[in-house]
């Protein structure tokens, strides 16, 4: 600023011009301008010798005196106010970035304080809990000192040993930010209750991911035809929520749903499969179904194997599966892959067991093991040749299947008998859960199970029952099932006369039901109703508008009534509708007993040998239809109760069943 306020000074006075001349030479334009003050000194540019390099020679510095009138003047005023105006454009230039600059850094010291502000609210988020502005006390650390304290009490009651609660310290400390996501309301639970969800998360801490192949004959939605489709769907999905890559291989029929497969497609590829002393062609298609992948085998030379109307029922079934199960095993060593566990299902795959150990074991699956579910065991095969047999029943034991339900291989069983085990059906938890079915007028819980008065009331109204009830109850059947009016009439009659309303309904559509339709005719009720058409919507409204849901069997592989209507609120009655009432169960004669339609606990103590068994035996094996609904109307509270605690519970395939599984799984890997 000096410099300018120089250059503004020399304009009214005289001034002395510096030229430059080289040693010898003519005189140079100096490249630039020094201006003098009033006392005609040169600006402090020049302290040492007047001497300076121009474009690589050395120059004298001359100070010639003269005056405006003397000579022209060299620079004129324009050129002066250009360098002024250029200068303070430049000025004003540097003075705008200086204030941005300092905008800038205003903006991220605002920043750094809410960051700060921010970090300083999170920590006090994981050590309180802010509801409806009220501080809790410190939740996170709260569960961990309390699971930790729970142990201790464990091991001084004498529920674990020390070596036990060393392993669940270990395992807890290890997970410490996460265990307030696993354990909930520690407080609330019995020392049982949290001992057994310790087990549980010490065994998924230790659980490693298995690729699980399928092959198989049925899958739901894409082909079924009885309850092995829906049992492989349900594991399938359940065993991969649980982080395990499952996949399933099916013949390609024609008459499968292809639209309930996203992404279908054939690949490019052919393979060979070994056949009646030949090689044959097979295309392969693949996609996905509920999220499980699926591949699909359609045989090119023996093309009519699987381009029929059925399924099953043909004079060369075996002739087919055969080819199938073969053609699978190829397909899985030509497509390279390496499953942990090949999971068979029945007598249509059966053959893979010896196929496996004879061939395919030595073809690069020695890592894999077999394991065998046969949910009906006149298919008689798979047993010998599998690492593991699993049976389904929701009811029956192991003893029993052996000495009553083997079929002629009583002695094949009890030299296997290690490999047998039991593991119950279940049904979809996402689809069948009244908390968030979205079929309902009004969801519920076993927290809050008021919204099952709710669809009580509009179960009512769909029917078209008028007045008040007390109680309603359902009846859900298979098309196939046939209803022995002479057991079931009675019961009827009785509960139509207490002011009881009741609802029939086949899963068979078109529901054809001749013996109910005569029922129905005979008893003349207005509190009765015969749906013959079946309807999804109103399925799900008669589980959550019933009180009691009258059942075939407790063991229902199909339909799975039973452990939906214990979901539901329901309470689950079995009448063996089909060979008189509930004397028998299914095919069981037992011992006479006081009540007609009931149950004594102590003809049950074969079967409960599974945690579902044992809790459906126990809160309902030893009730009737007239006790059940006896208690709804004297004691309406104990029936809360029942209800409540069977809601609270898991029937889904995602609880015991995969569980059972998943034990089989790693055994059989193991060996």
């Amino acid at each position: 600023m000096e410099a300018l306020g120089n250059v503004a000074t020399a304009m009214s006075f005289p001034f002395r011009l510096l030229h430059l001349r080289a040693p010898g030479r003519r005189h140079l334009r100096p490249r630039v301008c020094f201006c003098v003050g009033k006392d005609d000194d040169v600006t402090n540019l020049f302290a040492g010798p007047r001497q300076i390099k121009l474009e690589g020679q050395n120059v004298d510095i001359l100070e010639e005196s003269f005056s405006p009138s003397d000579r022209r003047l060299e620079m004129s005023n324009t050129d002066i106010w250009k360098l002024f105006n250029d200068a303070q454009q430049n000025i004003l230039y540097l003075n705008k970035q200086r204030l941005a600059a300092v905008e800038e850094l205003k903006k991220l010291q605002r920043e750094k304080e809410l960051l700060l502000e921010r970090i300083e609210q999170l920590e006090a988020g994981k050590q309180t809990n802010i509801v409806e502005g009220t501080v809790t006390k410190p939740v996170l650390l709260s569960s961990f000192s309390e699971l930790l304290l729970r142990i201790d009490s464990m091991v001084l009651s004498g529920m674990i040993g020390p070596r036990e609660a060393s392993d669940f310290r270990k395992k807890v400390m290890d997970s410490k930010d996460n265990i307030h996501d696993v354990f909930h309301d520690i407080q609330q639970k019995t020392d049982m209750e949290l001992l057994s969800e310790l087990h549980q998360f010490s065994e998924k801490t230790m659980r490693k991911a298995l690729h699980i192949v399928h092959i198989c004959s049925e899958m739901e939605p894409v082909v079924s035809f009885g309850s092995l489709a829906s049992y492989v769907t349900g594991l399938s999905c359940a065993l991969q929520r649980k982080g395990n890559l499952v996949e399933v291989i099916l013949p390609k029929y024609a008459n499968m749903d292809l639209d309930a497969i996203q992404g279908l497609r054939k690949t490019e590829a052919e393979f060979d499969s070994y056949f009646s002393g030949c090689w044959h062609k097979n295309r392969v298609w693949i996609g996905v179904a509920g999220g499980i992948g699926l591949t699909l085998i359609e045989p090119l030379y023996h093309s009519s194997f699987f381009n029929r109307d059925r399924i099953y029922g043909y004079s060369d079934d075996f002739e087919r599966f055969t080819y199938f199960s073969r053609a699978s095993m190829d397909y899985l060593v030509k497509s390279g892959k390496q499953p942990d566990i090949l999971h068979i299902h029945n007598w249509e795959t059966a053959i893979i067991g010896p196929l496996f150990w004879d061939i395919f074991v030595h073809q690069g699956l020695g890592g894999t093991r077999v394991l065998f579910t046969c949910h009906d065991l006149s298919s008689q095969g798979g047993i010998v040749y599998s690492n593991k047999v699993v049976m389904m029943s929701s009811i029956l034991s192991k003893e029993r299947i052996i000495h009553s339900l083997s079929h002629g291989l009583e002695p094949t069983l009890a030299i296997h008998k290690e490999k047998l085990l039991i593991a119950p059906y279940g049904f979809d938890g996402t689809k069948w859960d009244p908390s968030r079915d979205k079929l309902l007028p009004a969801n519920y819980s076993a927290d809050d199970i008021g919204g099952k008065a709710v669809c009580k009331v509009a179960l009512r109204q769909r029917l078209g029952f008028s007045g008040h009830s007390s109680a309603i109850v359902g009846c859900i059947y298979s098309g196939v099932s046939d209803i022995n009016v002479d057991n079931l009439k009675p019961a009827i009659q009785h509960a139509l006369r207490e002011g009881v309303q009741f609802v029939f309904m086949g899963l068979k559509a078109p529901v054809r039901s001749t013996t109910v339709q005569a029922l129905q005719d005979e008893l003349k009720d207005v509190n009765m109703r015969l749906i013959n058409k079946y309807d999804e919507a109103l399925l799900h409204l008669i589980l959550a508008g019933s009180d009691i849901i009258l059942c075939s069997s407790f063991d229902d592989p199909l339909l799975q009534i039973p452990l939906k209507a214990i979901k539901y609120g329901s309470s689950p009655i079995s009448l063996n509708i089909r060979n008189g009432g509930a004397r028998q169960f299914e095919g069981h004669d037992f011992r006479s007993i006081s009540r007609k339609e009931g149950f004594r606990q102590s003809e049950w103590h074969d079967f409960a040998s599974m945690m579902s068994t044992q809790y459906i035996i126990s809160t309902f094996g030893d009730m009737s239809l007239c006790q059940a609904l006896d208690e709804i109307k004297n004691d309406p509270s104990s029936w809360t109760w029942r209800i409540k605690d069977g809601m609270s519970k898991d029937f889904s395939w995602d609880a015991e069943c995969v569980d059972i599984h998943w034990a089989a799984y790693t055994f059989t890997k193991n060996l």
